[in-house]
Order: C-alpha cells, then structure tokens, then sequence
C-alpha cells in the first residue's frame, strides 16, 4: 500500500508546487527513487532550507536572519520537474513544504503560507526572498517555538496526555461531530465506558441525531476490550448518528476495524484522509 507518509529533500519549488531535485544548470543529478516514493506515499513532507546558504541565528525566541542567501529556491518554475504538483492536487495528496522559517501547504491553485517561524517578517524574509507570490488567507499560525529551542519539544508527552474530553467536538451549523482518537490506545474496560459516557454527554442534550467523523490515525486497542469497544461503537451508532465515516492512513488498521465493524453488522465506511471521509458523508 506505499508508504503512509514520507519526507523528502527538495532544491527548488514552483508556484504549482512541483518540486525539482535532478537538474541544475547543465548538471544532471538524477532523480533515483524520488519518484516512486513521491508518488506512492500517502502524505508527503517536503524539506529545505529556504534559500541557498543564509546565515541565520537560531535560539528559543526563533529566528534572526542575519545575512539571506543569493539564490533563492522557491521560483516561478522549477528548472526540472521531479515532483508534479498539479498531479498530488489533483489526487489529494496532502503534501507541506518545511523550511527554516516557514511551512507551506499544496492547495488546489498552488502553494499556501500556511506557518510562519517567531522573528520573521512575511513581506521583508519570506515574500522579497521568492519569485512569486503564495496564496495567504488569513493571518498564518506562528511556528511551535519549541522546534527553535536546544531541549527536547517533549512531543510524546503532548501526544499521549491529550485529554479525552479534548478529542471531541461539534460543528452545529454542519450538525457534524468530529471524534478524534488519533494516537489513542484503549486498554480497558473503563476506558471503553469513558468514551461512551464523553459522547453520551455531548450528543444526548441536542436531541437530534448528528453526522460523524472519526480519526482512527495510530489508534491502538487490546485484544481483551475490542468486544466490548465494538459493542459500544454499535450502540453509539444506533442512538446518535445519522451516518458516520472513518478514517486512517493505515491499511492494517483499515481493514482490522473494517473486519471488526461488519461482523457487528456496523457498515465501515473507513477511507484514507479526513477530506475523505467528510466528503463521503451525505450532508
């Protein structure tokens, strides 16, 4: 099934979001297994530095550019096309572009600034810096200060304390309810009652039946409770749900629900990506 996600090098970027590793001038690196990669994971993460040899001065408080590099690696069109951006939008391919001091996103139409590193100024670091102009809705989100500092992020601590309660949420105007169970593990049977109890207490004051979506990304559960969890999931269904989609990039983990859901007589409904999903339910 490919790769479930990838990270990759990239020299030069377009305004389309095509990338170029193999060609520069009249010297001819070639692409390798770039290719097959790109092509077959399911998310892509594209990484560089945002221009050619800058000097830069990083501490916790974010970034200071001291001196910008001369060649600048986001371009109107890359000189050699290894990575077709038109072709990942097309099918999407949820795919960012990392540098030092901003993210972009492939969107439909192009490339969208999407983060932006503490110290850095959008018009005079980012936008002077590249050949063309990327598509900017809002105000982008200010990079994690954490990724600038010498200690750890602590990420697997934020990753396994996420707050059951904070997993769920309603979008009334949609009357969709989104339930996140992404890194989540149910081990017992008293986990498998909280979350019934935590979707019971959201769902049961509205007095109508809601659409849902549920991330099932790295979710894992024991062999002991996935009777009673699917059970549980049955009963959820039938009180509170109109329809209800999943999703994951795992296949293993598609199929093992899948199997587990139809057993239940519980249709599945499990797809790749969150757009997906959302997309598949019948608003």
């Amino acid at each position: 099934g490919g790769l479930d996600i990838a990270f990759l090098g990239m020299a030069q970027t377009d305004r389309y979001g095509n990338v170029n590793v193999s060609k520069f001038g009249s010297r001819l690196a070639g692409a390798g297994g770039f290719i097959n990669i790109s092509q077959n994971a399911k998310r892509l993460v594209f990484t560089g530095t945002f221009t050619t040899k800058a000097q830069l001065d990083i501490s916790a408080k974010g970034i200071n550019v001291i001196k910008d590099g001369k060649q600048p690696k986001f371009v109107n069109d890359v000189e050699h096309e290894t990575f077709s951006g038109n072709l990942a939008a097309s099918r999407r391919q949820p795919v960012l572009y990392v540098t030092e001091r901003c993210v972009f996103e492939l969107v439909e139409g192009g490339v969208k600034l999407i983060e932006v590193a503490p110290g850095i100024d959008i018009e005079q670091h980012i936008l002077a810096r590249m050949e063309f102009e990327p598509i900017i809705e809002g105000e982008p989100k200010t990079m994690d200060s954490r990724l600038f500092q010498v200690e750890s992020m602590g990420l697997m601590q934020d990753l396994l304390q996420c707050p059951l309660p904070d997993r769920f949420s309603y979008q009334p105007e949609d009357n969709l309810f989104f339930v996140n169970f992404e890194g989540l593990t149910v081990r017992t049977l008293e986990d498998v009652e909280n979350i019934r109890l935590e979707v019971e207490s959201r769902l049961s004051p509205l007095g109508r039946k809601v659409y849902a979506v549920v991330n099932y990304d790295n979710f894992q559960i024991s062999s002991e409770v996935i009777e009673a969890y699917m059970k549980m999931v049955s009963e959820i269904v039938d009180r509170f749900y109109i329809e209800v989609t999943r999703y994951t990039t795992s296949s293993f983990l598609r199929m093992k629900l899948g199997n587990a859901l139809e057993d239940r007589d519980v249709a599945p409904h499990i797809y790749d990506t969150r757009d997906e999903a959302v997309k598949r339910l019948k608003l």
